[in-house]
């Protein structure tokens, strides 16, 4: 399939670390407050008694915090490449005492971790933001032990016609107003709405789970299809 984000990876990077500390607020106003709800949800999938779980793209932790009050028995990485967003990420789970829980820098298509390491792997708002997506899943097959899971959040652009007006007089009228309110440039802001309007639909990554080994493949639509989450599994 080639490159699934056309935008530089060291660009993406910069992006990221410029806009690490509003990140939560636009988090909230792109899900229109949804995402934390979205998280539990998409946690809830997970059925297989993790002891070990990876984080990718794990941003300033919110999931990865998660994952750590969910499953206290579990140690939990998470995993990104930007730094500023880590050092967020760090203050929060400093306070929140969680003693399973670590963050470290790394990049999603080349992890630093031997095959069959882990029980599940998550990623959230971060599959549109690498360069190749299909690498992202073949890494993550490989790092799954057998009968791992695979849990993936991502916002997609919305499909019905009616609804996508009012996304799309939404993401170009309001989104621009956050930028100005948020950052000394809107193109960071820009570059979000871009990154779900040029990546893949829900049913094509369906697709690249299955090209990737996954099975059981479950899809679950969150707010008319902006948002969906995506299980598999790998075979036993």
């Amino acid at each position: 399939m080639g490159l699934t984000n056309k935008v530089p990876e060291k660009d993406v990077e910069n992006t990221f670390n410029s806009i690490a500390g509003n990140y939560d607020k636009l988090n909230s106003i792109m899900s229109l407050g949804t995402h934390k709800q979205w998280r539990t949800k998409a946690t809830d999938m997970i059925n297989n008694h993790p002891r070990r779980i990876l984080d990718l793209c794990c941003g300033t932790a919110d999931w990865t915090i998660l994952l750590g009050n969910r499953f206290p028995n579990s140690k939990v990485s998470g995993i990104d490449f930007s730094q500023e967003m880590l050092k967020i990420g760090q203050a929060k789970v400093a306070k929140s005492r969680l003693e399973n829980v670590e963050l470290l820098a790394g990049d999603a298509m080349n992890l630093n971790f031997p095959d069959q390491t882990f029980d599940v792997v998550t990623i959230g708002f971060g599959l549109r933001n690498v360069p190749d997506a299909n690498k992202v899943l073949d890494e993550i097959y490989r790092v799954l032990k057998p009968g791992g899971e695979i849990v993936c959040l991502e916002a997609f652009k919305v499909e019905t016609p009616v609804i996508r007006l009012g996304w799309k007089i939404y993401f170009d009228k309001i989104m621009p107003m956050m930028g100005k309110v948020f950052a000394s440039s809107k193109n960071e802001y820009q570059y979000l709405d871009d990154s779900v309007n040029k990546f893949v639909s829900i049913s094509q990554l369906v697709s690249m789970y299955r090209d990737a080994g996954f099975i059981n493949i479950r899809v679950e639509n969150l707010m008319l299809k902006s948002a969906a989450i995506h299980f598999g599994q790998k075979e036993k």
